[in-house]
């Protein structure tokens, strides 16, 4: 019997063992993300209001919370593809805020079928903070005079696929010691000939 080519062995046994440590770190994020969906599951339900947050090492605890802040100067406003309270596709209308202390805000001021941003000169709005890119947003609740009601933010919309990419490493790794072992004997059948 011939024996093992010794660095593709080792490179092959180090690989696998990476995605082994892949697929374990995956299963770990999978526990952290459930215990985070429960916090933030439990956080939808709360309607203690708190206060809106003036800096980005605050926002983890707060999003699906109940807040409020006062537009003081709308710095500009968009309209992005969303969903009403019903389900229905359209537009949401965001605005960009200037809050009372002189933070930057963004608030989702309501649904409509139209995506032309609508008149608002600022004011005081209440509502749910969520994420809105690297930032926050405070979606509307109720929303602003015109438009219609938002969907509210839903935890249940985050995607939580940790355990199947941590089956995905687990299979690659015993995809590579499978197709490993096959060219092991592979060449083990052609120095026999």
């Amino acid at each position: 019997m011939r024996r093992l080519p010794i660095i593709p062995t080792i490179l092959v046994l180090a690989a696998v063992a990476v995605m082994i440590g892949l697929g374990v770190w995956q299963l770990q994020r999978a526990s952290w993300k459930h215990e985070l969906l429960t916090r933030y599951a439990d956080a939808a339900q709360d309607d203690t209001a708190v206060a809106w947050p003036g800096a980005s090492d605050q926002y983890d605890d707060l999003y699906y919370r109940r807040s409020s802040f006062t537009c003081a100067e709308v710095l500009g406003r968009d309209a992005i593809a969303g969903r009403n309270s019903d389900g229905e596709a359209g537009w949401v209308q965001i605005a960009r805020c200037r809050t009372a202390r002189g933070d930057p805000a963004a608030v989702q001021l309501g649904w409509t079928q139209d995506p032309q941003p609508i008149s608002w000169n600022g004011g005081e709005v209440t509502g749910r903070i969520t994420r809105y890119g690297e930032g926050i947003r405070l979606v509307a609740d109720p929303p602003v005079e015109g438009l219609a009601a938002n969907a509210a933010p839903d935890p249940r919309a985050l995607p939580d696929n940790h355990i199947a990419y941590a089956f995905q490493w687990f299979f690659f790794a015993i995809t590579a010691l499978v197709i490993y072992f096959l060219a092991l004997r592979r060449m083990q059948a052609k120095s026999a000939d």
